[in-house]
Formats: C-alpha cells, sequence, structure tokens
C-alpha cells in the first residue's frame, strides 16, 4: 500500500513535467529557430545553457541536500511508529515507513522548485562574472560602485536560495522527527532524541550563518539606499546608529550559531535557539529605535547641519547617475531686442516651426491618407531631412495594416494575403494648402514624392502595429495596395522570417502558433516563410531583454529609399548608491545603444551608442558578437538618431531640482525650478517637450535639437530653458540656457494670459463656435530665437460632426506683443514690421540654411491685396455665404490697418 502510494506521487510528478514541459519544449524549439533566423544565437544559447546549468546546478545540491537530511531523519529503528487506519478491512499504514519512501519523491520535486526558481536568476549572475567597474567608489564603504550594481544582487540570490532551502528543510526535518516520535512535548517541557538534537542544531545554526551574511553582505550596503533622510542614501541616523547596529547584530547572529550548537550539546536546544533568536530581535528593535529617536531628537531639529554631507553626496550621485554632471550652461544677457533683422537671420528656425501638433495632424492623416478602413497611423514622428537642398523639418506617419479591421477575418486573409502595411506620409512641419490642409511631400498608394526624397521599397511586414505572425512566399498572392476598382499583388522578395521547411519544422511551428489550419494548409510549402513577433517594440525586447526601452519607435527613409525603424534602449539599475531614483524605481540610466531594425525584412542591428557605460560593457562581454560599434552605422541612419524623449523628460525633471549642486541652495530650494504649468487642450503628452531644428544662440549653423523651458517653482516668468543636441559630433550634449534673475522673461501661463485677453482673437473664436465649429488650441511653442523667445500657438477648426481639423490661424506673441494671421510668416510681419519669407531658397554661394533678404512692405502691394480681399467679399455676398463675407472684410479692415500704419512711418 505505501508503495503504491510514493508510486502514485512519482506518476503524478512526472505527468506534472511531462504537461508543463511539452509545450514549453515546442516554445523554446521556435523560440531557436527565429532567433537563428535573426543571427542572435548568442543570446538564445548564452540564456538558456545559463538557465539549464544554474537550475541544475542548485536544483541538484537542494535536492540532494533535502534528501541527505531526511535519510539521516529517517535512520534507525522507529521503536513507536505512527500509524494510521484508513478503512476497516485494510492494513493498517504505517506513515514513518510511508515517508521512508517519501523521500526521493520529495526531493526531486522540492530539486525542481529550487532549480526553477534559481534559472529566473540567470542574468544576476551573468552580470556578476562578467561586471566591469564603474572606476567612481561610493563615499561610505569606499567600494567601486559596480559592487552594489553587481556583487550584491549576486550574493543576495545565492544568500536568499540557501535560506530558503535550510529554512525548508529544517521545517521538513522537524515534522519528520514528529512524526517519529523524536520529539516529544511533556508539558511545558520539549524532549528532543540527542542526534536529531544535534541534527537540529545544526539546520538551526545555519540559518544563524546565513543571517549573518545578509548582515554582512546585503543589509549593510543596502543603507546607501534607505530613505530615513530627506532623500535616498544613508542619511546621519544610519551613519550614526545603523551601521553600527548592524555590524553587532552581525556578531550576535555569528554568536547565536555557536550558542544553539552549545544547547544542541547540552540538550538544551530549544532554550538555547529562543534566547539567541530572542536577542538578536530584541537587540534589532532596539536598534531600530534608536535610529527613530535619533532622527527626530538630534536630526530633525538640526537637519541641515546633520545631513549637509549626506546632501552633498546625494546631489554629486545623482547627477552622475543621470548624466547630468557634464551638461553646460550658458548665461543669456537678457537685454536683446528682437528685430527683423534677428528673424531673417534666423530664417531656417522659422521655416521649420512646427505649425502641425501631432493629434489634430494623426486625426488629418487618418482621414486623408489611410485610403481603406484596414490602414492605420499608430503615431506620427518627428524628424529631419535634406529636402530639394534645405534642411528641413518634417512629420512622418507609416501606413500600417491594421488585421483587426479587415472586412473578412479568414485565416487566409489574416495569415496570407493581407500581410504588410504600405509606405508613409510625409508632411513639413509648417506648410498648408489653402483648405489649412498639411501640405504632404510624399502621400498615397503606392507612395509617390513631390520632392527629392523616394520610397523605392514601401512594404512594412513589421512596424508598431504589427503583431500577429503572417506566412510569405505561399501559394497566395500578397495583397499589396489598391488600385482603382482592382488591386495590386506582389510576392515577398526579402529573407526574413522562418522558413517552414521540413514536416517537422511545420508541425512545431504550428503547435507555437495554435493553428492546425496552418498546418494543414496546402498554400504553405516547404519554401513558404513564417514572420512572427513583428511589432518592433516586442521584437527589440525579444532580441535584447536586458535591455529597457523607449516608448517612441521612429521610422526612417534611407537613402536607397528603404524604411527603416529605430529604437533606443537603455541600460537601467536600481542600485547606485545614493542618486534618485524615478520612473519604475530607476536611479541610473543611459541610452547606451541603437537598434534598427528592417522594415520589409525584420533584421535587427544593435549599436553602441555609449561605449562608456559600464553595464553595457558588461552585457557586451556576456553575449559576443551582438553589439557593433555606433561608428559601423550607415551615415543615411546616423544621420537621424536622435536623443530619445523619455530619457530627456526624466533628466528635466531631475534638472529642475539638481542644477543647484550646492548642498545649501539644495536644502532651501532656493532656485527650484519647474515646467510650465498650463492646460494642455487637445493634446497629449508634454506641451512643450519638442523637437525642432534651430540655431542655437552662439552657434554658427542650425541643427535638431529636443528641447523644454523651465519657470521658477511658483511663477510664471521662463528662467532657463534646456535642449539636447541631435546633429554630428554635437549628438547627446545637453545645454542649459539661463535668463538672468533680474529679468523678466514672458513664460507661456503669461502668454496664454495675454492671447486670451485680446479682443481680436478672442472675437474670431467666438464667431467660430457661434457657427457650431470646434476650435482646437495647438500646443504654444515656445520658439528661441537669439537670446529671445517668440511663442507660436495654431489654431484648428474643425466642422461640426467632422473628423479633419483645418489650421485656420496662427497666433505670434512676442513680449507684451500679439498678432494672429493666416500664416505666420505674416504674423511675424504684423510684430516686426517687413515681410519674412521663410521659405525663400538659399542664393547662390551660400549654405542651404541662407535665406533671401527681406523687403520692406509696399504700400501698393497691401492696397493691391486689401482690393482682392473686398471683391472677395462682395462676391461672397452676393452669393449669401455671410460668414464668408465676414472673414474677408476683416481682412480688409486688417490691410487698411497695416496701410496706415506705413503711411504714418512714411510721414515721420
Amino acid at each position: 500500500m505505501a508503495r503504491r502510494a510514493v508510486v502514485l506521487v512519482g506518476v503524478l510528478v512526472a505527468a506534472l513535467v511531462l504537461f508543463t514541459g511539452i509545450p514549453a519544449a515546442i516554445d523554446l524549439v521556435a523560440d531557436w529557430y527565429w532567433f537563428s533566423a535573426l543571427g542572435f544565437q548568442s543570446v538564445f544559447l548564452t540564456a538558456l545553457t545559463t538557465k539549464v546549468g544554474l537550475g541544475l546546478v542548485v536544483g541538484v545540491a537542494a535536492g540532494a541536500f533535502v534528501y541527505a537530511n531526511l535519510r539521516f531523519a529517517q535512520r534507525g529503528i522507529v521503536p513507536d511508529p505512527m500509524v494510521v487506519d484508513l478503512r476497516s478491512g485494510l492494513p493498517k499504514v504505517d506513515v514513518t515507513r510511508l515517508l521512508r519512501h517519501a523521500a526521493l519523491p520529495v526531493a526531486v520535486l522540492f530539486g525542481l522548485l529550487m532549480g526553477a526558481a534559481a534559472s529566473g536568476a540567470w542574468l544576476t549572475l551573468l552580470r556578476f562574472r562578467h561586471r566591469v567597474p564603474f572606476e567612481v567608489v561610493d563615499p561610505i564603504f569606499g567600494r567601486d560602485i559596480s559592487y552594489y550594481v553587481f556583487t550584491v544582487p549576486a550574493l543576495s540570490v545565492v544568500i536568499g536560495l540557501v535560506v530558503t532551502v535550510v529554512v525548508l528543510t529544517l521545517a521538513v526535518t522537524a515534522a519528520l522527527y514528529l512524526l517519529r516520535r523524536d520529539i516529544v512535548a511533556h508539558g511545558r517541557r520539549v524532549v528532543i532524541e540527542p542526534s536529531a538534537e544535534w541534527h537540529l542544531g545544526g539546520l538551526i545554526a545555519a540559518l544563524f550563518l546565513t543571517t549573518a551574511a545578509t548582515v554582512f553582505l546585503v543589509r549593510l550596503p543596502s543603507l546607501l539606499y534607505s530613505t530615513t533622510g530627506p532623500l535616498l542614501g544613508a542619511s546621519y541616523a544610519d551613519l550614526a546608529i545603523q551601521i553600527p547596529v548592524l555590524r553587532l547584530a552581525g556578531v550576535i547572529a555569528l554568536v547565536g550559531a555557536v550558542f544553539v550548537l552549545v544547547g544542541a550539546r547540552r540538550r538544551r536546544l530549544v532554550r538555547h535557539t529562543v534566547v539567541a533568536a530572542a536577542v538578536y530581535f530584541v537587540f534589532g528593535l532596539m536598534g531600530a529605535l534608536a535610529g527613530v529617536a535619533v532622527q527626530r531628537l538630534v536630526v530633525v531639529p538640526n537637519e541641515l547641519v546633520k545631513e549637509l554631507p549626506q546632501l552633498g553626496h546625494h546631489i554629486t550621485a545623482t547627477r552622475t547617475a543621470w548624466g547630468l554632471d557634464d551638461v553646460e550652461v550658458r548665461d543669456l544677457s537678457g537685454e536683446s531686442e528682437l528685430t527683423l533683422d534677428d528673424i531673417v537671420a534666423n530664417a531656417a528656425t522659422i521655416r521649420n516651426v512646427r505649425l502641425w501638433d501631432r493629434d489634430p495632424l494623426l486625426q488629418t492623416f487618418g482621414q486623408l491618407q489611410e485610403i481603406r478602413t484596414y490602414y492605420d497611423f499608430v503615431s506620427v514622428d518627428d524628424d529631419r531631412y535634406w529636402i530639394d537642398g534645405l534642411y528641413r523639418q518634417v512629420l512622418l506617419s507609416p501606413r500600417e495594416l491594421n488585421p483587426a479591421s479587415l472586412p473578412t477575418r479568414t485565416f487566409i486573409n489574416e495569415r496570407l494575403t493581407f500581410t504588410h502595411g504600405m509606405g508613409l506620409t510625409l508632411s513639413p512641419v509648417n506648410q498648408v494648402t489653402e483648405q489649412g490642409l498639411p501640405v504632404l511631400f510624399i502621400k498615397d498608394l503606392p507612395p509617390a514624392s513631390s520632392v527629392s526624397l523616394d520610397v523605392t521599397r514601401p512594404g512594412i511586414y513589421y512596424g508598431e502595429l504589427s503583431g500577429g505572425y503572417v506566412f510569405v512566399n505561399t501559394q497566395q498572392e500578397e495583397f499589396d495596395f489598391p488600385s482603382g476598382e482592382g488591386n495590386v499583388f506582389t510576392s515577398y522578395e526579402g529573407i526574413g522570417g522562418v522558413k517552414v521547411g521540413s514536416w517537422v519544422r511545420r508541425l512545431v511551428l504550428s503547435v507555437h502558433f495554435g493553428s492546425l489550419k496552418m498546418l494543414m494548409s496546402q498554400d504553405i510549402t516547404g519554401e513558404s516563410r513564417a514572420l512572427y513577433h513583428r511589432n518592433v517594440r516586442r521584437r527589440a525586447a525579444k532580441a535584447l531583454p536586458f535591455l529597457q526601452w523607449d516608448s517612441d519607435p521612429y521610422i526612417v527613409i534611407t537613402d536607397e529609399g528603404q524604411l527603416k525603424w529605430i529604437l533606443d534602449a537603455y541600460t537601467v539599475t536600481n542600485r547606485y548608491p545614493y542618486s534618485a531614483r524615478m520612473g519604475q524605481g530607476a536611479n541610473y540610466m543611459r541610452n547606451s545603444v541603437k537598434v534598427v531594425i528592417d522594415a520589409y525584412d525584420g533584421d535587427v542591428q544593435a549599436y553602441v551608442a555609449d561605449p562608456d557605460d559600464p553595464l553595457i560593457r558588461t552585457y557586451a562581454s556576456i553575449f559576443e558578437g551582438i553589439f557593433q560599434p555606433l561608428d559601423s552605422m550607415p551615415q543615411d541612419l546616423r544621420a537621424h538618431i536622435r536623443y530619445p524623449e523619455d530619457l530627456f523628460r526624466l533628466q528635466a525633471a531631475l534638472y529642475t531640482t539638481y542644477h543647484m549642486a550646492e548642498p545649501r541652495v539644495f536644502y532651501h530650494r532656493e532656485d527650484q525650478w519647474q515646467t510650465p504649468a498650463v492646460a494642455r487642450m487637445e493634446s497629449s503628452g508634454d506641451p512643450f517637450l519638442r523637437h525642432i531644428i534651430m540655431k542655437l544662440p552662439g552657434e554658427a549653423s542650425e541643427e535638431f535639437i529636443i528641447m523644454t523651458p523651465f519657470t521658477p517653482r511658483g511663477k510664471d516668468n521662463l528662467s532657463a530653458w534646456m535642449v539636447a543636441r541631435n546633429d554630428g559630433e554635437h549628438y547627446g550634449a545637453l545645454m542649459v540656457y539661463r535668463f538672468p534673475r533680474q529679468s523678466l522673461v514672458f513664460g507661456p501661463t503669461q502668454v496664454v494670459n495675454r492671447i486670451n485677453q485680446d479682443t481680436e482673437i478672442s472675437r474670431q473664436v467666438s464667431l467660430w463656435d457661434q457657427r457650431g465649429s470646434e476650435v482646437i488650441r495647438g500646443n504654444l511653442l515656445v520658439i528661441p530665437v537669439e537670446e529671445s523667445l517668440i511663442f507660436v500657438q495654431a489654431l484648428y477648426l474643425r466642422a461640426e460632426g467632422g473628423r479633419i481639423p483645418e489650421l485656420k490661424r496662427v497666433i505670434v506673441a512676442y513680449e507684451n506683443r500679439v498678432a494672429m494671421e493666416e500664416t505666420l510668416e505674416q504674423g511675424l510681419a504684423r510684430l516686426f514690421g517687413g515681410a519674412v519669407d521663410a521659405e525663400a531658397r538659399p542664393a547662390a554661394g551660400l549654405e542651404a540654411a541662407a535665406v533671401q533678404a527681406v523687403l520692406p512692405e509696399s504700400v501698393t502691394e497691401l492696397a493691391r491685396q486689401a482690393g482682392e480681399h473686398y471683391e472677395a467679399a462682395m462676391t461672397a455676398q452676393r452669393a449669401g455665404d455671410w460668414a464668408r463675407y465676414g472673414q474677408e472684410m476683416r481682412r480688409v479692415g486688417e490691410l487698411l490697418r497695416r496701410l496706415g500704419e506705413l503711411t504714418e512711418g512714411t510721414r515721420e
């Protein structure tokens, strides 16, 4: 009976292993096909062999330890065994004998569980083995930062596994001794058989030893992440109380181990164990109370004096860990007055002011360029290109296929026919048609370009929307794009994906996808290719699972007209001593890797963007041959890398406080900044953090940057603005331009208030609203020009029930002056006088950013325009179009007012 029960347990364990193991093995083989096709075998094999090796070592060791202890506890004859009568008529069951046979299955199951748990720590142990020093030491213990980032986590894993094994072994062994009646309670006294007492004493002593190891190797270093003080890091109370207390606690644990063994020898194990544990916990409690008392009674009344050194450590560590120690600070005079000549000299900046916000533009793209219901524009990205000899900022969005929108969702349609998106739409950031719609440089299907930028391979098999698997090179034709009343079909010509090949591979893929149709389909042949993991973010994360990813992949057109995705990857840790934590607890982050994914083939290339980062150097040592130097990236791709928004947003948020490097100033928050607080209207995300092409103060030419402004905390005026540079040798450089404290520079809130108070703007917006249209206010743009700022806001109009926003007006503000015109150039001309031609071609012999000279407006030209608008107003009146009549007459009034100003200036 006992043997049958043991066999049943063994069968159940084996069935559990098979039930979970076979699907896992199938998925593992499918992953191997995928990694092999990608050329990332080293990632797969390194992870697999480390997991298996670690699981085997820990599992065998843990299982052997448990089995040895159980067998040792079952030695000898049990004089008074525990017997259970299950049912009348059946023989009684000797529980101790049953447990003797169950020792091996229990040990095997325990080993499997411990091996599975240990395999999850594969990357932690690999990082420890291949660790690279930071060459920066912590200010308390004087150890290299790599000790806290790589060594302490590995020690924590090892000690945690040992503690788990010892605790569970102790529990199982003690229970076994109870069942064998080797532990008997007589009233308030517990009697333990001598050999059992020695055995249990050894396990308890081992538990005390692991506790001491935890104190010395894990808890002490972890004080450098303490939050007892005003900021993250070891505080005065930690240094004065907790460090000595923890060291003494570790010694107490060591003494406790010896004390327990002495108790086992003297037949007083229970008493000695209780005393040792009580002393350890009481001492720990007293230490914690002492720390709280010192913090409240000594530190809080004198916090600045006591915490001043620790504040210095925290500021230095945070600035270093977040890359803020290299920020270049430049002071602006704050005395310059913008003139028309300044606007002309910065025409490249004016030409690239982004009038189209992403959200309205995405809606417009969707209505004008989706072409069919199964195409979607997922996001709009900023980028820059040399177009027809000019350095232009553009907005582009790939046209991806959405299988959920297919009119008929069958296996053939979803997996064989509709396999890819098609091309993209590209628009300049500041050009508008007469109807208020964006000018499209690249549009339609197949993509047609009106500029010196072509898309020659428009198929998008891998994108932000692509999720499910598809098959190419099948007997079914692939839909390429609609043409008139018919459709154009194509065949995949790339090398991406996994070749179906043999029936074995076909069976594996069928089980992996959970699709019997794939196995039975006659359209799928041995030459067909399976494309899976097609979402670019999930694809990159699958190929490089040890990195974290920026939330905004962006697509690039190469010189050959191919489409490639660029993704920013981060190396992150939360183990940098004294550094402030952000986001998901990270307190160190570097944009160390740029990943390029081919939208057609799915090829993945990883380039090291920060070779000085110890974390990426460690990963490069672990996964050899995966990473390439950034210099090897093709130039047509490297020209489009950009500083990642997620990292810049975190750095800017930190810099609002950590630009104060002096601890006393930092403590009092004397000069704390904040990002401007203005309602975000219809837009999502940060309205002030944006990319722009501009000429930075003191620089010779324009460049592509990302910037954000700062205001003093609790105030509306601007105090500084921060940029990250993206082009050429300046890539990654962070700069801050500060305004003098004594000067008043209007901030976004103040400018918005001035706009709202402008009677002309308010009247026009009210008129539109009364007609049933919806007025959408764009983000307020902060545009640095020389050492001053201009503010630009676009107004969009969406008809009632409509879905296409049209750009109708542009508001321009400078200092206390506000103008609203149909174009940015007209608004600038109204503010600064003259005519601004931001689209002018460069003169011969000048670089592409140059512009033509700007000529003053002529009285004749203004009169001619006024006459044209008056005639248009009369035409609208005769047609009964009173809305158009009102618009034209207001325009006549504006032109006549400007004509009067010029005439008055001429008389003077």
